[in-house]
Protein backbone atom coordinates (compact mmCIF):
# COMPACT_ATOMS: atom_id res chain seq x y z
CA UNK A 1 0.00 0.00 0.00
CA UNK A 2 1.13 3.42 -0.86
CA UNK A 3 1.86 6.28 1.35
CA UNK A 4 -0.94 7.88 -0.77
CA UNK A 5 -3.39 5.48 0.31
CA UNK A 6 -2.79 5.63 3.47
CA UNK A 7 -2.94 9.07 4.15
CA UNK A 8 -6.54 8.94 2.65
CA UNK A 9 -7.39 5.93 4.82
CA UNK A 10 -6.54 8.19 7.74
CA UNK A 11 -8.90 11.05 6.42
CA UNK A 12 -11.76 8.98 5.99
CA UNK A 13 -11.32 7.84 9.05
CA UNK A 14 -11.07 11.27 10.91
CA UNK A 15 -14.12 12.46 8.78
CA UNK A 16 -16.19 9.16 9.83
CA UNK A 17 -15.16 10.17 13.46
CA UNK A 18 -16.27 13.54 12.83
CA UNK A 19 -19.52 12.89 11.51
CA UNK A 20 -20.08 10.15 14.44
CA UNK A 21 -19.70 12.82 17.33
CA UNK A 22 -21.98 14.98 15.69
CA UNK A 23 -24.65 12.40 15.74
CA UNK A 24 -23.87 11.71 19.24
CA UNK A 25 -24.02 15.42 19.92
CA UNK A 26 -27.72 15.44 18.30
CA UNK A 27 -28.61 12.40 19.72
CA UNK A 28 -27.43 14.12 23.29
CA UNK A 29 -29.08 17.37 22.52
CA UNK A 30 -31.76 15.83 21.26
CA UNK A 31 -32.36 13.40 24.88
CA UNK A 32 -31.64 16.62 26.63
CA UNK A 33 -34.65 18.75 25.06
CA UNK A 34 -36.56 15.49 25.72
CA UNK A 35 -35.68 15.24 29.15
CA UNK A 36 -36.48 18.87 29.89
CA UNK A 37 -39.64 19.30 27.99
CA UNK A 38 -41.53 17.48 31.13
CA UNK A 39 -40.54 20.12 32.99
CA UNK A 40 -41.61 22.76 30.47
CA UNK A 41 -44.76 21.31 30.44
CA UNK A 42 -45.30 20.77 34.24
CA UNK A 43 -44.49 24.70 34.42
CA UNK A 44 -47.19 25.47 31.84
CA UNK A 45 -49.68 22.83 33.96
CA UNK A 46 -49.30 24.87 36.60
CA UNK A 47 -49.72 28.24 35.08
CA UNK A 48 -52.53 27.16 33.52
CA UNK A 49 -53.82 25.43 37.04
CA UNK A 50 -52.90 28.82 38.42
CA UNK A 51 -55.10 30.86 36.15
CA UNK A 52 -58.14 28.84 36.83
CA UNK A 53 -57.81 28.85 40.29
CA UNK A 54 -57.68 32.72 39.82
CA UNK A 55 -61.14 32.70 37.79
CA UNK A 56 -62.44 30.53 40.68
CA UNK A 57 -61.30 32.98 42.80
CA UNK A 58 -62.46 35.73 41.18
CA UNK A 59 -65.67 33.89 40.93
CA UNK A 60 -66.15 32.67 44.18
CA UNK A 61 -65.15 36.81 45.44
CA UNK A 62 -68.07 37.59 43.03
CA UNK A 63 -71.04 35.40 44.19
CA UNK A 64 -69.88 36.30 47.80
CA UNK A 65 -70.55 39.62 47.41
CA UNK A 66 -73.99 39.07 44.89
CA UNK A 67 -75.21 37.18 48.41
CA UNK A 68 -74.25 39.85 50.60
CA UNK A 69 -75.70 42.51 48.40
CA UNK A 70 -78.89 40.28 47.64
CA UNK A 71 -79.22 39.48 51.20
CA UNK A 72 -78.96 43.79 52.53
CA UNK A 73 -81.99 43.98 49.96
CA UNK A 74 -84.38 41.41 51.36
CA UNK A 75 -83.43 42.96 54.91
CA UNK A 76 -84.01 46.63 53.39
CA UNK A 77 -87.14 45.86 51.15
CA UNK A 78 -89.06 43.82 54.45
CA UNK A 79 -87.80 47.15 56.78
CA UNK A 80 -89.76 49.25 54.36
CA UNK A 81 -93.05 46.89 53.80
CA UNK A 82 -92.72 46.46 57.84
CA UNK A 83 -92.76 50.31 58.12
CA UNK A 84 -95.62 50.97 55.58
CA UNK A 85 -97.59 48.75 57.06
CA UNK A 86 -96.87 50.59 60.25
CA UNK A 87 -97.76 54.03 59.50
CA UNK A 88 -100.68 52.94 57.95
CA UNK A 89 -102.48 51.62 60.61
CA UNK A 90 -101.40 54.73 62.50
CA UNK A 91 -102.95 57.19 60.01
CA UNK A 92 -105.98 54.86 60.36
CA UNK A 93 -105.62 54.93 64.04
CA UNK A 94 -104.76 59.02 64.26
CA UNK A 95 -108.36 59.24 62.17
CA UNK A 96 -110.22 57.12 63.61
CA UNK A 97 -109.16 58.73 66.84
CA UNK A 98 -109.49 62.14 65.81
CA UNK A 99 -113.02 61.43 64.37
CA UNK A 100 -114.25 60.02 67.88
CA UNK A 101 -112.33 63.46 69.70
CA UNK A 102 -114.90 65.37 67.62
CA UNK A 103 -117.91 62.94 68.31
CA UNK A 104 -117.33 63.50 72.23
CA UNK A 105 -116.50 67.07 72.07
CA UNK A 106 -120.24 67.39 70.25
CA UNK A 107 -122.03 65.67 72.55
CA UNK A 108 -122.56 68.49 75.17
CA UNK A 109 -123.77 70.76 72.54
CA UNK A 110 -126.74 67.69 71.75
CA UNK A 111 -127.23 67.66 75.51
CA UNK A 112 -127.64 71.73 75.35
CA UNK A 113 -130.21 71.66 72.09
CA UNK A 114 -132.38 69.31 73.75
CA UNK A 115 -132.11 70.98 76.81
CA UNK A 116 -133.70 74.21 74.76
CA UNK A 117 -136.13 71.59 73.84
CA UNK A 118 -137.34 70.53 76.72
CA UNK A 119 -137.69 73.87 78.14
CA UNK A 120 -139.48 75.43 74.61
CA UNK A 121 -142.78 73.59 75.79
CA UNK A 122 -143.36 75.27 79.06
CA UNK A 123 -141.22 78.30 77.92
CA UNK A 124 -143.12 81.45 79.46
CA UNK A 125 -140.36 83.85 78.44
CA UNK A 126 -139.61 83.96 74.47
CA UNK A 127 -136.18 86.02 75.22
CA UNK A 128 -135.00 83.65 77.36
CA UNK A 129 -135.44 80.45 75.02
CA UNK A 130 -134.08 83.21 72.13
CA UNK A 131 -131.27 83.37 74.32
CA UNK A 132 -130.56 80.07 75.05
CA UNK A 133 -130.49 79.29 70.76
CA UNK A 134 -128.22 81.98 70.39
CA UNK A 135 -126.08 80.58 73.64
CA UNK A 136 -125.49 77.03 71.39
CA UNK A 137 -124.83 78.56 68.29
CA UNK A 138 -121.88 80.30 69.76
CA UNK A 139 -120.63 77.81 71.02
CA UNK A 140 -121.01 75.41 68.51
CA UNK A 141 -119.06 78.04 66.36
CA UNK A 142 -116.42 78.44 68.47
CA UNK A 143 -115.98 75.13 68.76
CA UNK A 144 -115.79 74.71 65.29
CA UNK A 145 -113.41 77.80 65.23
CA UNK A 146 -111.14 76.38 67.40
CA UNK A 147 -110.46 73.09 65.15
CA UNK A 148 -109.88 75.54 62.06
CA UNK A 149 -113.46 75.48 60.54
CA UNK A 150 -115.03 78.92 59.40
CA UNK A 151 -117.73 79.73 57.39
CA UNK A 152 -117.11 81.22 54.06
CA UNK A 153 -117.74 84.52 53.50
CA UNK A 154 -120.59 85.27 50.56
CA UNK A 155 -122.97 88.13 50.40
CA UNK A 156 -121.79 91.22 48.87
CA UNK A 157 -118.48 89.07 47.58
CA UNK A 158 -117.42 88.55 44.09
CA UNK A 159 -118.91 84.98 42.77
CA UNK A 160 -115.79 82.36 43.16
CA UNK A 161 -116.04 79.43 41.33
CA UNK A 162 -113.23 77.91 44.30
CA UNK A 163 -115.69 79.06 47.29
CA UNK A 164 -119.51 79.74 45.87
CA UNK A 165 -122.19 77.49 43.70
CA UNK A 166 -124.62 78.90 41.99
CA UNK A 167 -127.96 77.85 42.58
CA UNK A 168 -129.59 80.27 40.15
CA UNK A 169 -129.21 84.39 39.19
CA UNK A 170 -131.27 87.16 39.23
CA UNK A 171 -130.96 90.87 38.04
CA UNK A 172 -128.71 92.58 40.49
CA UNK A 173 -130.65 94.83 42.71
CA UNK A 174 -128.21 97.48 42.26
CA UNK A 175 -125.12 97.49 39.81
CA UNK A 176 -122.70 97.08 42.25
CA UNK A 177 -123.99 94.16 42.61
CA UNK A 178 -123.56 92.50 39.35
CA UNK A 179 -121.44 89.33 39.42
CA UNK A 180 -121.99 89.25 43.07
CA UNK A 181 -123.84 87.20 45.32
CA UNK A 182 -127.30 88.50 46.34
CA UNK A 183 -128.53 85.53 48.85
CA UNK A 184 -127.32 82.26 50.55
CA UNK A 185 -129.41 79.22 49.88
CA UNK A 186 -126.59 77.54 52.44
CA UNK A 187 -123.90 78.56 54.01
CA UNK A 188 -120.38 77.18 53.06
CA UNK A 189 -117.63 76.30 55.59
CA UNK A 190 -113.55 75.32 54.92
CA UNK A 191 -110.87 74.15 56.92
CA UNK A 192 -108.34 76.65 56.45
CA UNK A 193 -107.53 76.67 52.99
CA UNK A 194 -109.89 73.52 52.48
CA UNK A 195 -113.08 73.52 51.49
CA UNK A 196 -115.59 71.18 53.23
CA UNK A 197 -118.52 72.39 51.62
CA UNK A 198 -119.32 75.24 48.82
CA UNK A 199 -121.81 77.46 49.51
CA UNK A 200 -124.66 77.62 47.62
CA UNK A 201 -125.69 81.39 46.40
CA UNK A 202 -127.81 83.54 44.18
CA UNK A 203 -125.96 85.33 41.41
CA UNK A 204 -126.93 88.92 40.71
CA UNK A 205 -126.94 89.54 36.91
Amino acid sequence: MTKKNIKNLDLNSNEDLKNKNKQDLNIEKKGTNDETKPEENIKNDMGKSTKKGGKKSKFKELEEKYETLNDKYMRLSAEYDNYRKRTLKERMELIKNAGEEILINFLPFIDNIERAKSSVDDAKDINAVKEGITLIHKNLADFLKERGITEIKSIGEVFDTDMHEAITKIPAPKKDLKGKVVDVIEKGYKMKDKVLRYAKVVVGE
